[in-house]
Formats: structure tokens, C-alpha cells, sequence
């Protein structure tokens, strides 16, 4: 849960056919957020009408991205609860949770005075611009924990910071919004305990591979190189040893299933297709859990 980037490591897991859920309420960038997203959905506290607002066309909610937003108020209800429903079942269920925080800078609502997830295009004079203190962070991570063991207590975590720059907040802005992150991060948390891990995604991008052809076109996102680099180094500290020879053999069905052959009719490929509809029958057999 989180950032953009949590999305690209997401999609490898899909890829690699792991059980997971990625962002259920989209992008969340700031650790403030995530908490009271996840203090509500644990408490089962109930989305209301007190919750979403009207502006250009369709019922938004502060606390949720825009892609959840909807032109029927019951609709975008019923989505955040049925978001959060099964939200809650999966932190019931899950054995590792991983936290990407894209930001320290936060907006705050001047009606409410409450930070939001999303100022949803809002004009910029509704909200007070801000960034959260090292201290402030620490309690968001301290409240998430807690929220969590109290229903989940044998969960582990995995942190992370975002390579992705926020560069609209300007260059300065940024180096000292993700410092507040990594060092609330490892004053609150001992990463020498088994319960907590933190994947340095941030430094890798910046330390590591340090150059612009690591870049998307916008010079602020990693493109697949570094994706692909990244999530390398996350299988070999993250990723248990014992899990290697199934993703394996996932992968292999994954290239074989996107092979596009010159003649489908051909009696050659047909036999591929049986070979590989068994293969993928064996697989999941063996891991019920796999679906393709």
C-alpha cells in the first residue's frame, strides 16, 4: 500500500502470480493518510455522506484517490465500503504488509483541518500546504502498527520510500521530504528484528543506478530497467529461497502464454498448446493458490 512505484512492484507479483492486493484505495503518498485509512477500515467505521463532497460532476472522498470517485454518491459508498470490507479481511489474513511512502508534504483541508489523500483538483486555496515533521511520521507509523497487531498480531512489515521524485514540490523540497521519511522510518523501527524489514527502493534508485537512463521520459519516474533492476534486488532480500523454482516456472508459462505464433493453425503449435495447457495444469495442482 501506497506510492505509484508500490504499483510497479505490484504488478511483478501479479506477474509472478503471488496472493496479494496492491493500493485498494489507489495511490496514497503520505504516511498520515495510510493511518487513518487504515484505523478506519480496522475499526469497521463506516463511510458516510459526511465523508464525500460534490465538484466537477462526480462525488469525491479527501481520504481516497480520484479513481474511486463516482457521478452517484450511493455508487461511490457502497465502493468505499465494499472497498474497505474486504480490505479489512485481507489484513486479517495477510502475512506481510508493505508500506511505500511517496511524501512528508501534506495538505490540510482549511474547512475541516484535516489532512487529505487527495485534494481531487480542488482549487489550491481550500488547502494549507505542509510538511510533516519527523515526529509527526513516527506516530503515523507507531498508530499503523498498533492498528494492525490488534487484529493481525503475528503480521510482519516491509517499509520502503519511493524512488519516484516529487519534483512540483521542487528539488530541495523533495530531498528533504523523503529524508523526514527514511529517518522516522529507522528512528521508530529496529530493522535487525524479524518483524520489520525496510527495502531501500529509494536508494537504490538514487545510490545504485544514478543515472538518467534509468528514467522514464519524465525524468522522475524508474522505467522498466530499473523496475526490473529493483525488483531483482527485492527477491533476493525479501523473497524466501524456497519460492525461487515456482516463480520459475511461472515465469516460463508467463513468456510461453505471450508467444504469438505465425500460424495458430499449425499442427506445431497446436502441440504447444497441449504441452503448455499441461504444464500449467501440473503447476497448479501442485499450488492450488495459482490462478491463470
Amino acid at each position: 500500500m501506497g506510492s505509484c512505484f508500490a504499483e510497479n512492484i505490484g504488478a511483478k507479483f501479479d506477474y509472478f502470480k503471488f496472493q496479494h492486493s496492491v493500493n485498494p484505495f489507489g495511490i496514497i503518498f503520505n504516511p498520515v493518510s495510510v493511518e487513518k485509512l487504515i484505523r478506519k477500515v480496522i475499526s469497521q467505521e463506516s463511510f458516510s455522506e459526511a465523508d464525500v463532497f460534490f465538484y466537477n460532476d462526480l462525488w469525491h472522498c479527501f481520504d481516497v484517490h480520484s479513481e474511486l470517485s463516482s457521478p452517484d454518491t450511493e455508487t461511490l459508498l457502497n465502493r468505499l465500503n465494499g472497498t474497505a470490507e474486504t480490505f479489512r479481511n485481507q489484513l486479517l489474513r495477510a502475512t506481510r504488509i508493505t508500506l511505500t511512502f511517496g511524501t512528508a508534504w501534506v495538505y490540510r483541508n482549511n474547512d475541516s483541518g484535516q489532512i487529505v489523500a487527495n485534494c481531487h483538483k480542488v482549487p489550491q486555496k481550500q488547502f494549507s500546504k505542509e510538511l510533516l515533521s519527523v515526529a509527526q511520521i513516527e506516530e503515523s507509523l507507531q498508530n499503523i502498527i498498533a492498528s494492525v497487531a490488534s487484529v493481525n498480531p503475528n503480521c510482519n512489515f516491509i517499509f520502503t520510500v519511493s524512488p519516484v521524485r516529487h519534483i512540483k514540490d521542487g528539488f530541495v523540497e523533495n530531498q528533504l521530504s523523503k529524508s523526514h521519511l527514511i529517518t522516522a522510518l529507522h528512528k521508530t523501527f529496529d530493522f535487525r528484528l524479524s518483524t520489520f524489514d525496510y527495502f531501500p527502493s529509494y536508494e537504490i534508485l538514487m545510490d545504485e543506478l544514478r543515472d538518467y537512463r534509468f528514467y522514464a521520459e519524465d525524468m522522475l519516474h524508474p522505467n522498466q530497467v530499473a523496475i526490473d533492476y529493483i525488483w531483482e534486488r527485492f527477491v533476493q532480500t525479501m523473497i524466501v529461497e524456497e519460492s525461487y523454482p515456482i516463480m520459475e516456472k511461472v515465469d516460463s508459462i508467463q513468456k510461453a502464454l505471450q508467444h504469438r505464433p505465425f500460424n495458430p493453425d499449425s499442427e506445431q503449435h497446436q502441440k504447444f498448446l497441449e504441452k503448455l495447457s499441461q504444464k500449467i495444469s501440473k503447476l497448479v495442482a501442485e499450488n492450488p493458490q495459482i490462478q491463470f
